[in-house]
Formats: C-alpha cells, sequence, structure tokens
C-alpha cells in the first residue's frame, strides 16, 4: 500500500493519499491538486480546525465526498468543536456526507473509533499491510495527542492507545511530525507506556 505523506505547514496537520482517499484537509489545497482526479473522498481523522480548515474547498476541487465520524460531525458547523476560533478562523460550515462508525471500511482502510482527543477522534487500519494513519491519537515520536481540549478525556485515550498496542503495526501515519514506515509499534507502546507512568 502507497502512502503518500503532504506535510503540515506550520500547526496545520499532515495529510496522506492512500489510493482515491485523502486523510485529513489541512494542507493547502495547492497540495492535493496533482492528485485530484484520484481522489474521491476525504476521511477526517476528527474535527479540530488544522484538520480541516480547507475540507470545503479541497472537497469541491476534487469533486469527493466527505467523512467525519458521527460523534465528531458538528465540529464541521460549530467553531467551539472545532476549535476554529483558536485560529482566528471559522469551521468551515458543511455537513458530511458520509458519517463513520467503529468497523466502517473506506477503501482498503478500516475505521477504528479511538476517542480521547476528541470523542469522534479515528484511526484507520490496513492489517494486510500492517499500515496505521493516527489522526492525533498517536505520534510517531511516541507521544500521545493531547485531552484537555473540549470533549477530550484522558481515560479514553488511554484505552484507545491500550487497544492500538495490540496491532502489529509498521507504518504509523500520525497528524503532526515526521511518519515513519518500521516499527509503528514500538512507537504506540512508547506512548502507552508514558500514558501509564502519569504523564500528561
Amino acid at each position: 500500500m502507497q502512502v503518500r505523506w503532504l506535510c503540515g505547514e506550520s500547526v496545520y496537520a499532515n495529510a496522506y493519499i492512500v489510493g482515491n482517499v485523502l486523510v485529513d484537509a489541512g494542507v493547502l489545497p495547492m497540495a492535493v491538486q496533482p492528485y485530484k482526479e484520484e481522489i474521491d473522498t476525504i476521511v477526517l481523522t476528527h474535527c479540530h480546525y488544522d484538520h480541516i480548515a480547507r475540507v470545503k474547498e479541497i472537497a469541491h476541487m476534487c469533486k469527493a465526498k466527505v467523512a467525519i465520524h458521527t460523534e465528531d460531525a458538528l465540529g464541521l458547523l460549530e467553531d467551539m468543536k472545532s476549535l476554529s476560533m483558536n485560529f482566528g478562523a471559522r469551521s468551515p460550515g458543511i455537513l458530511p456526507d458520509i458519517k463513520l462508525k467503529e468497523g466502517d471500511k473506506i477503501g482498503d482502510l478500516v475505521v477504528i473509533h479511538t476517542p480521547g482527543h476528541t470523542r469522534g477522534s479515528i484511526c484507520l487500519w490496513s492489517e494486510k499491510d500492517h499500515v496505521l494513519i493516527s489522526g492525533d491519537t498517536v505520534f510517531a515520536d511516541g507521544y500521545f495527542g493531547r485531552y484537555d481540549f473540549p470533549g477530550g478525556s484522558r481515560t479514553d485515550l488511554a484505552r484507545s492507545l491500550d487497544r492500538l498496542s495490540l496491532l502489529d503495526v509498521e507504518g504509523l501515519y500520525a497528524g503532526h511530525g515526521e511518519p515513519t514506515d518500521e516499527n509503528g509499534s514500538r512507537c504506540i507502546a512508547a506512548a502507552l507506556g508514558l500514558m501509564k507512568s502519569g504523564y500528561g
């Protein structure tokens, strides 16, 4: 499975292209433009503004459907849920075409509901290729996402990390920082260990 990394600029999140799926939409539309004929679905790992900022423009450009977990769908409309005011901006003001839930399939990827960073945070998993696209649930540097925003929960995030630690992950493609093509399970184990140590 080829995962194309579109590096997030400044505080905006990474995006990834897997087949005909774009994961997250904080990057500038011009970064996605070379792939616009391939993309038919945009999956948002959660509703924070740095991941959804350009979803409206990119969806229009690609003629793509927008998918997000049902628990985070209102973040596309409500500034308090998206934290858009922290960026001096407004939520995109759109409704998703698809409301995701645990176990849904998007292309070759399976939705894993991993609440903690937000109520509707998800990861996308390919068991066949040992690839996890993790949003802000866990990062390749061995850290985990914040849980002190509205809708966040340390308890839920600990459970989500515990669950992810059971997967055999090689490629770990997170919402921020540089992804890794190998030893993703070690990164998840490090984050879980940090969580259990009481850090944060």
